[in-house]
């Protein structure tokens, strides 16, 4: 082929993208290495987990987002969306929360969140107001879902109505 384009909608290793110690590697750039060695010219991938992926990459990448589908989505199914709020259950999805709470003109909270060790989270904080409304919780990936679950909880405890959960990438 005089062309190859890899359409990858998970990108993966996408969390492994810093070192969080140290020695520890950084994954995401070896996909990425590996991804040029076989001989792409190109990547197509949807909502990588950290934008800063890209610069990982000697060839061009384009990062489709899901934002306009979620918020058809949200225009459509749910009934109250404009008093609702949407919801990041932590604090790396703040931007995406709240370019989607703009796009919609409603309020947005995000939830703060400790882990102990990985995929167990230690305690939750919400911030923002949801009290008597629809809450939408919006993140890129889950995959045991224990702290969209734990942000359900949480966001039901503060008194929301009833709530949605939207995901890209369920792995």
């Amino acid at each position: 082929a005089q062309r190859v384009t890899a359409v990858i909608p998970l990108f993966p290793y996408s969390r492994q993208d810093k070192k969080d110690k140290s020695r520890a590697p950084i994954s995401a750039k070896l996909v990425a290495n590996m991804l040029s060695v076989a001989g792409a010219d190109h990547i197509i991938t949807l909502d990588l987990h950290a934008s800063q992926i890209q610069g990982f990459f000697d060839i061009p990448v384009d990062n489709l987002y899901a934002e306009p589908a979620v918020i058809r989505w949200i225009q459509d199914q749910v009934d109250d969306w404009k008093e609702a709020v949407i919801v990041s259950p932590d604090a790396g999805g703040a931007k995406r929360v709240t370019a989607i709470a703009d796009k919609l003109n409603i309020n947005f909270a995000l939830i703060h969140k400790e882990r102990k060790i990985a995929n167990q989270v230690a305690s939750m904080v919400l911030v923002g107001d949801v009290e008597g409304r629809c809450a939408i919780l919006v993140d890129d990936m889950a995959d045991t879902c224990g702290t969209i679950c734990a942000a359900a909880n949480k966001l039901k405890e503060a008194g929301a109505r009833r709530v949605f959960a939207m995901l890209t990438h369920g792995i």
